[in-house]
């Protein structure tokens, strides 16, 4: 009973707010946090206004042409802000917006043709596309064979740990080989 209750909800919903997209406005894609899940890319709460900004939209206009604005979140790579802003701007050129008066449309808004095309989007607003990169296989070579990365990582660790002893070592040394010479004199 619930599932159908919930499932008519969201059909009344729908009804209620077409042509808008069933499914609420657009959200930017956001890396999930800590160390465990940042490989992971999911959908955000809102763009930040930077992001707007780069796409040239106002961001209390944006609100009202369906993009959700986050206004905490803060853009911490260049990819990821290029990434969203490239979505912004490819929803905006596929957005068709309706005139409030249909008798004074104003510049930006829809002819009638484009209002008559305008179906109601029941999904996601543009989902992310998740690219596996496949590589061509290929042999594997007597180099990669030798390879051995568990001494490869033990060694990395003890140059790191041993770096500032050796280093005092070698100096120690050359300053012994330059104190030499001038007591053989």
């Amino acid at each position: 009973m619930r599932k159908k209750r919930r499932h008519v909800q969201r059909v009344k919903k729908a009804r209620l707010v077409a042509p808008k997209p069933a499914s609420g406005p657009i959200r930017p894609v956001v890396r999930c946090p800590s160390f465990r899940y940042h490989t992971k890319q999911r959908l955000g709460r809102g763009f930040t206004v930077e992001e707007l900004k780069a796409a040239n939209i106002n961001r209390k206009e944006a609100r009202t042409i369906g993009i959700s604005v986050d206004y905490r979140r803060k853009n911490k790579s260049v990819e990821g802000l290029q990434q969203n802003v490239h979505r912004l701007k490819v929803y905006k050129s596929k957005l068709i917006l309706f005139p409030r008066k249909l008798s004074k449309p104003r510049k930006g808004d829809a002819t009638a043709e484009e209002i008559k095309m305008a179906t109601q989007l029941k999904g996601v607003i543009m989902p992310i596309k998740h690219e596996v990169q496949l590589e061509e296989t290929r042999k594997v070579t007597e180099e990669e064979k030798a390879f051995d990365a568990f001494k490869t990582v033990r060694k990395a660790r003890v140059d790191a740990r041993m770096w500032g002893i050796r280093q005092k070592k070698a100096k120690e040394e050359a300053e012994n080989l330059e104190a030499a010479p001038k007591k053989a004199k």
